[in-house]
């Protein structure tokens, strides 16, 4: 076992981490008649199990869990605001929505139990990675409705850190507090992080000399490896992937260990399946799927077989930190994400593995796919144009070096994606977040047409 396994560690919890897998499924089988059986109090679960004719009572082996319903996104717009919950709303105390820009957002409520639960789930996490209460916790998450704040805070509490709820934005002043209050373990999504960075080379600051930096908590945009490993040798940090999503409970889901090849789904809060997001059976083995959760230790909104649309895939053998709870392979994106252009699946994902590779170019990149209508100088058909950030120090008066810089990129993303894109380089800055802080990656104009 890795040395970040021990016993006495309060934040460690040795029965369920280490659990043999018999008993982990045992566990998950007793929690899971719990579950539906609490399910049904809801009126959307109420409603489809008499649908299917389907009881708790026939719920007699984690196979079982295939007989239930799927449930989606659409179910809670469907049926907002508290069709899915299963306990009177003077028990819940916390709800969380996403925000919806047409139509209803999805909302998930939480009892007192649950959010206890949460910040256990989220300090087993960054205790997992080296996280301790003498460490000082940065938090560059929004707070309110978006769970990364709230979530990471309690954990961090919860593990007895110093934390500074700094929220999202304010580049300067998340590196003024980095620097005034000694800053150790940091959460933030990767283009944000790689922004931190930029902004500390143009005041001057070497995070490696000015700062204590040495823990990063990513997640909330899917990430190569490449980009993970240029921000750890940016900020001399170790760069550790999180997994949440709030109709789960948020972050906490599933988290790399120390090990950092592929997150840790904690199985004693979920059942795990990978399915074909096509055909809804099972994926095979090692394949690449949608990953389906069911909740299995919450009681104000428990929800069946959820399509989360991420892709990700199970990864095989035992983890060599010791802990026995299956590992998720980092995210490919999203089901719903994925663009099929002139009969090719391609994902954001590919393309910034091939971008990463160029020390020119900054984080920020932007897909653009569009429609050239019939009678223009070009055949009509459908396009894409990759927009992507040169780096502050790229001599852009070069224009021969920029040409061939062009050239290269699109001859390796001609060669991953099997389509050749228009590529442009654009100056740092030029491309924008969404309000969420989150990087925009595609934007499809082909409907437009």
């Amino acid at each position: 076992m890795a040395n970040n396994i021990n016993p006495q560690n309060p934040y460690f919890d040795q029965r369920h981490e280490t659990m043999p897998r018999a008993e982990l499924e045992q566990l998950q089988l007793q929690r899971l008649r719990q579950t539906v059986a609490l399910c049904v109090q809801s009126p959307f679960y109420k409603k489809k199990f008499e649908q299917m004719g389907l009881s708790p009572d026939d719920i007699r082996s984690l196979d079982d869990v295939r007989r239930l319903p799927f449930t989606t996104k659409e179910d809670l717009r469907d049926n907002y605001p508290w069709g899915l919950t299963a306990i009177p709303l003077r028990d819940c105390v916390r709800l969380h929505s996403s925000s919806g820009t047409t139509g209803n957002p999805t909302v998930v409520t939480h009892s007192q139990r649950d959010l206890d639960e949460w910040a256990k789930a989220v300090a087993r996490c960054l205790w997992m990675v080296g996280a301790r209460p003498d460490d000082v916790f940065q938090n560059s998450a929004g707070y309110g409705m978006f769970t990364a704040g709230l979530g990471f805070q309690y954990g961090a509490e919860r593990v007895g850190m110093l934390t500074v709820p700094a929220a999202a934005g304010n580049t300067l002043r998340q590196i003024k507090f980095i620097r005034d209050f000694g800053t150790t373990v940091l959460h933030a999504i990767p283009s944000y992080a790689s922004r931190i960075y930029e902004v500390m080379k143009e005041q001057g600051v070497d995070p490696r000399r000015d700062t204590r930096l040495r823990v990063l908590c990513i997640g909330a945009e899917p990430h190569s490896e490449e980009q993970r490993r240029r921000i750890e040798e940016s900020l001399g940090v170790k760069a550790y992937n999180s997994y949440g999503i709030s109709e789960m409970m948020g972050p906490g889901v599933a988290f790399e260990c120390q090990q950092q090849d592929g997150l840790h789904i904690w199985e004693d809060y979920f059942i795990v399946e990978i399915i074909n997001p096509q055909t809804l059976e099972p994926a095979q083995e090692g394949e690449i799927g949608e990953l389906v959760l069911t909740t299995i230790n919450r009681e104000a909104m428990p929800l069946l077989r959820y399509r989360t649309r991420d892709l990700t895939r199970l990864l095989p053998g035992e983890c060599p930190c010791g802990r026995t709870h299956r590992r998720i392979a980092r995210l490919q994106g999203r089901s719903d994400d994925m663009i099929i252009l002139k009969g090719v699946n391609i994902f954001p994902i590919q393309i910034e593995k091939i971008l990463m590779q160029f020390s020119q170019l900054s984080t920020d990149f932007l897909i653009t796919l569009y429609t050239v209508p019939e009678g223009e100088e070009r055949p009509a058909g459908d396009y894409m144009t990759v927009e992507v950030e040169l780096r502050d120090d790229t001599n852009t008066d070069d224009y021969q070096a920029l040409q061939t810089l062009t050239r290269e990129i699109t001859r390796q993303l001609k060669d991953e994606i099997l389509i050749t894109p228009k590529v442009k380089l654009v100056p740092k800055g030029a491309l924008k977040a969404s309000d969420e802080g989150k990087a925009v990656r595609v934007k499809d104009l082909r409907k437009l047409f």
